[in-house]
């Protein structure tokens, strides 16, 4: 039975359930909000042997032969109860000896997942496979940035979070061009790192999805309109043209090297491809968004997800 850890608005976890429908293979959804309505049961106080019941069912940790760890859902617990906070730290307890349980049947396993989040680690990563990475600095100096600045187009992006909690909606940060760091924002940069990168003149950008030894790259035509140019998330225009890309075989097998090396079998990786023709690195996603490439472009991302689950040993 393959488990599939996610979310109940979790649309891209759908895909999957799709393809295992029609396979007619056995799988068991755990959307974790739902983890406070459960029962478990956990023999010798060993994950391996876990056992929960639910809503979706019964779940027991030794039949499941592999795992998606896609998009689990915060613990949902009831605001008004005064032990509201232990009960939701006993449940995340569970989820993470759920976790270890399953080791070595995820298809990326939420501790990988974790230590590949870290952005220095893939860029020297990318580096080590043969991949090109645009010059880099992470500081929150402003001398540092000035100098760095000083040689040549920057753009800067968050290490980290992307988002910012600014009022009821909160704020985006994209990649953005930056010149030059005034006195009066220095005190602002300074209170946390921040990663400056080198600009690549670009012809497009490439989000390059690695499933074992599978890669689908697509072209995102960002050049086409103003403000997709730098990042092309900003805007969020439907309109932006999506192409299926054959990349070079040498990128395509360095795609999958640094996936491996992150620890991972899958990944959404960010390329640059530059107005000369050849490729930069710019990230690695560990557990990135894909039903849109699918949608967009064809794809068969979910068959290949559906594949590398299917072909995953027993435990």
């Amino acid at each position: 039975m393959i488990l599939l850890v996610t979310n109940k608005r979790d649309v891209t976890t759908d895909f999957v359930v799709l393809e295992l429908r029609r396979r007619g293979v056995p799988f068991f959804r755990l959307n974790t909000e739902d983890l406070p309505q459960c029962e478990i049961a956990m023999p010798d106080g060993d994950p391996a042997r876990l056992i929960l019941r639910g809503i979706e069912g019964e779940l027991d940790l030794s039949e499941i032969t592999a795992a998606y760890y896609r998009r689990p859902g915060g613990l949902e617990a009831d605001d008004a109860d005064p032990v509201a906070a232990y009960v939701t730290a006993e449940w995340s307890a569970i989820l993470r000896s759920l976790w270890n349980g399953l080791e070595g049947r995820w298809l990326n396993s939420p501790f990988a997942i974790l230590r590949a989040e870290d952005k220095p680690r893939q860029l020297a990563a990318a580096r080590g496979v043969g991949l090109r990475v645009p010059g880099t600095l992470v500081t929150n100096d402003p001398e540092a940035a000035r100098a760095f600045l000083a040689d040549g187009s920057t753009v800067a992006k968050p290490l980290r979070h992307a988002l910012v909690d600014v009022g009821e909606v909160g704020s985006v940060l994209f990649t953005s061009r930056v010149a030059r760091i005034d006195e009066e924002d220095a005190a602002a940069f300074r209170r946390a790192p921040i990663i400056l990168q080198r600009e690549i003149p670009k012809r497009s950008d490439v989000r390059a999805l690695v499933v074992d030894d599978d890669v689908f790259a697509t072209r995102i035509m960002s050049q086409r309109h103003n403000e997709t140019q730098v990042d092309w998330r900003r805007g969020v225009r439907t309109d932006l043209a999506h192409k299926v890309c054959e990349l070079p075989r040498d990128v395509a097998e360095a795609c999958v090297a640094v996936t491996q090396t992150l620890g991972l079998r899958f990944s959404a990786i960010d390329l640059v491809e530059a107005t000369d023709g050849d490729f930069w690195f710019l990230e690695a996603n560990p557990n990135g968004q894909w039903a849109w490439i699918e949608q967009r472009t064809g794809a068969p991302v979910s068959a290949a997800i559906a594949t590398a689950l299917c072909s995953s040993d027993a435990p």
